[in-house]
């Protein structure tokens, strides 16, 4: 591409800002977001006196990248920018505005300081094995099969009531942020789990005409708050001897990580979690292809002889 033909950053990005909208008619909120993410990029790379698309480097969104992080932005909000500027520079090379796609190469490695931590398979075992000897230990187990088995928020969790599951029918009925609610299947453990908590439950009520409705109580008869679970799950953590820094939403990072790694496909993954942008869930083929490299390499490099 000659300095004659070159098209302004901003053109291009509106282009394909139309493009996503018209031709693949994603939703506003979702084009919004895009538009968000590219503008940042768009100034980044006006700011380093790039004008053509076609001089942007590895290295220069490499070092975007490493900006996002340095302002301190959530993981999730780092990899839907990741994804905007991958579907951005893929549209490029597909209308011929750039002769490579830069983001083909981008090494997912370097993302390993903003992604999510995800627990393997002996930690979540050593978690969930809660040794049910009275009726608080029904209590956590279930609520960790819940979180692990459904990929719940520790706000959805401590929000549900007696009247959200439905046993009949398999599923759990989620009020997820901003009051939007959405309908899981429920996960066959956390099944068995919440009905052997709730023939215990009644011990937990303390009101006088015992109608709380909240599913899971506290030793005050009340709903259990995010900083009681919390601190159930330290307990846990440091009595398993589990050295994973892991949070509740660790268990919903694994619950993703795990469905991805065993064929589930991301829109799902995305519909489960209550994501409203699919950007946000693409984050965990991020952790699974880590995953992948960090296993080839422990298994599968030739040794020297």
């Amino acid at each position: 591409m000659n300095n004659d033909e070159k098209i302004g950053l901003d053109f291009l990005i509106l282009d394909y800002l139309m493009y996503i909208k018209t031709e693949k008619k994603l939703s506003n909120n979702t084009v919004l977001n895009y538009e968000k993410d590219l503008e940042s990029y768009d100034n980044y790379l006006k700011k380093k006196r790039i004008t053509d698309f076609q001089d942007v480097t590895l290295k220069d969104v490499d070092d975007y990248i490493g900006e996002l992080g340095k302002d301190g932005l959530a993981a999730k909000t780092i990899a839907r920018h990741i994804t905007s500027i991958r579907e951005l520079h893929k549209y490029l090379l597909k209308t011929k505005k750039v002769k490579n796609n830069i983001m083909e190469n981008f090494d997912s490695i370097k993302l390993g300081k903003y992604l999510p931590t995800v627990l393997n398979e002996e930690e979540v075992e050593k978690i969930l094995d809660v040794k049910l000897e009275n009726a608080f230990k029904y209590r956590d187990k279930a609520m960790l099969e819940l979180m692990y088995g459904d990929g719940l928020r520790v706000s959805e969790l401590v929000n549900l009531t007696i009247y959200s599951i439905d046993f009949e029918n398999d599923i759990i009925l989620i009020e997820g942020k901003g009051s939007k609610e959405r309908i899981v299947p429920l996960n066959p453990y956390a099944k068995e789990a919440l009905k052997n908590y709730l023939e215990v439950r009644g011990s937990l009520i303390k009101t006088k005409n015992g109608d709380t409705d909240k599913l899971f109580l506290n030793n005050h008869g009340k709903g259990i708050s995010r900083q009681g679970f919390n601190f159930i799950l330290k307990n846990i953590l440091e009595d398993k001897d589990i050295k994973t820094h892991a949070t509740p939403h660790t268990l919903r990072h694994t619950f993703a990580t795990d469905l991805l790694n065993n064929g589930a496909d991301l829109k799902s993954i995305q519909t489960l979690l209550g994501h409203e942008d699919i950007a946000t869930t693409s984050i965990y083929t991020h952790v699974v292809n880590n995953k992948l490299k960090d296993d080839y390499i422990k298994y599968n490099v030739r040794k020297e002889d």
